[in-house]
Formats: C-alpha cells, structure tokens, sequence
C-alpha cells in the first residue's frame, strides 16, 4: 500500500497536508497523533470513504485513488469503524455474512432465500467461511443473538469479525480496543497478531493505547495537524522529540502504560 502527497480539505479546513508512507505486505502498521490529528480521514482515503484533494493511493501498484469503496473492498481492503457500524436487528450470523457479499457469485444477497444448485452450494461454502471467523474471534456463544443486544467489548468483536469474512489483503482498524477493559483489550491484541501473523492479513491500524501499539506494531506513523510528523520503528518514535511534544509538549512521553525518558534516549 503506498500513500502519495495526500491532502485533504473540508472547505477551509485543511484535515491532512501532504502526507506520505509506504506499507510492506505482511506489516503491522500503527497510525497514532492527538484527537483531530487526522487519523481516521486518512483511513477513511484509504477506503474511498473520502476523496483526496490532492494525491493518489496505490495498492499492489494500481492507482486506487478514484475507485469506490465496494470497488475497493472487492480487490482486498477491508475496515472496521471507530463508530460501530452493525445491523443492530440482525444476529451476529448474517452480520458477518454481510461482509462475505463482495465474494458472491450471485447478483442478491438475502439470508432469508433458500438457495438451489450451484447457489446453496456457494452459500454452505460461504457459511462455512464465516464459521471458521466466528471460532478464531471466540464469539461462537452470541452466533445467533442479535447483535444490538451484545455488550460494547463483543459488538467491537463482531465487527472485526465482518471485516475479516472479506478476507481482505490488508485490513483497516479504526480503534479496535476504544471503551474496552484491560482483558478485552489483551484479547483483541491477540487476535489482531493472530490475524496479521498467521492469516498473514497486512494491518494499518489506528489505536490510542499507547501501550498496545508500541508491544504490536512492526512500524509507526505519527500525525498532528494533519500532517505526519514522525516515521518509524515503535521505539523510535516514542524517542522523538516532535512526538513528545505533540502529545504533552514536555521532555517525558507518557500515554496508556508507555513512556520514555530524556535520559533513555540521550
């Protein structure tokens, strides 16, 4: 995945300036800054959710920056969202089968048609998909509940879920752990390793514990302003000045459980 120069304007806001990174199959890279800081537009780019300014964003080579999001979701790039975006009324199921849609050979999409020939066999093979998902994330006990109706931890599960049904190339994390507690945290960290090192699912992924990112990611970019400020291995942006000061503007960083002195980096 390469980003190219990305800008982005609201009208006279300016959310990203000029932003450039290159993600290499198989990695697991962080996007962290400050609230407002421009993270989520730039997924949101990635996704075809918003168009850029200015710019281009290529994957696997192809120039992807026009496409629309379902074009995009089609070739490999999957996404959960910082707001869940589940059917509430649905079961846990069809919400993730939802996200086998693009896989279909078939025109429609409907849990409730009883499908004949080479179609209820595309289906069997398709649920079975989604099986094999809802075992590894460990959701196998909510399965037929509807999914308005799970506690926030499980629902951000299920999510994450859907995104994986895809089975995308590279994967779109939006605060992943946001308003969960330490042993659901430790558990998604778990299954977002599982993901990238044994599905080999390449991961850009947004999170604001600072704790969690610098232990998991291969790499990390950081944004301020809309614009990237530092690149780099997990200790070396927590050793760089310009982040320090993004987040507190003093010699120590300190965010979620990670921190560094002036004197661990002199």
């Amino acid at each position: 995945m390469d980003v190219d120069n990305i800008s982005l304007r609201f009208g006279g806001l300016k959310a990203l300036s000029d932003v450039s990174f290159h993600v290499k199959p198989g990695e697991l890279f962080s996007i962290i800054g400050p609230n407002g800081a421009g993270k989520t537009s730039m997924l949101n780019c990635i996704s075809g959710r918003y168009s850029p300014t200015e710019g281009r964003v290529r994957f696997e080579g192809r120039d992807i920056t026009k496409l629309k999001p379902n074009k995009r979701a089609a070739i490999g790039i999957g996404r959960t969202f910082q707001n869940l975006a589940l059917f509430s009324h649905m079961s846990v199921l069809d919400n993730i089968m939802v996200g086998r849609h693009h896989l279909l050979k078939n025109n429609f999409f409907s849990g409730a048609i009883y499908w004949i020939g080479g179609a209820q066999k595309e289906e069997l093979e398709h649920r079975k998909a989604v099986e094999n998902v809802i075992d590894f994330l460990e959701i196998q006990h909510v399965r037929k509940a509807t999914a308005g109706t799970l506690s926030y931890g499980l629902r951000k599960r299920v999510e994450l879920a859907r995104a994986v049904a895809l089975e995308p190339k590279i994967i779109l994390l939006d605060e992943p752990m946001a308003g969960m507690n330490l042993e659901e945290k430790e558990d998604m960290a778990r299954y977002i390793i599982d993901l990238n090192e044994e599905w080999g699912m390449t991961i850009i992924m947004i999170e604001h514990d600072m704790g969690v990112v610098m232990d998991i990611s291969h790499r990390v970019m950081v944004l301020d302003f809309g614009r990237k400020i530092a690149e780099g291995l997990p200790a070396e942006v927590l050793a760089n000045e310009n982040v320090r000061k993004a987040y507190l503007g003093e010699d120590d960083l300190e965010i979620d459980g990670a921190s560094v002195h002036e004197d661990e980096v002199a």
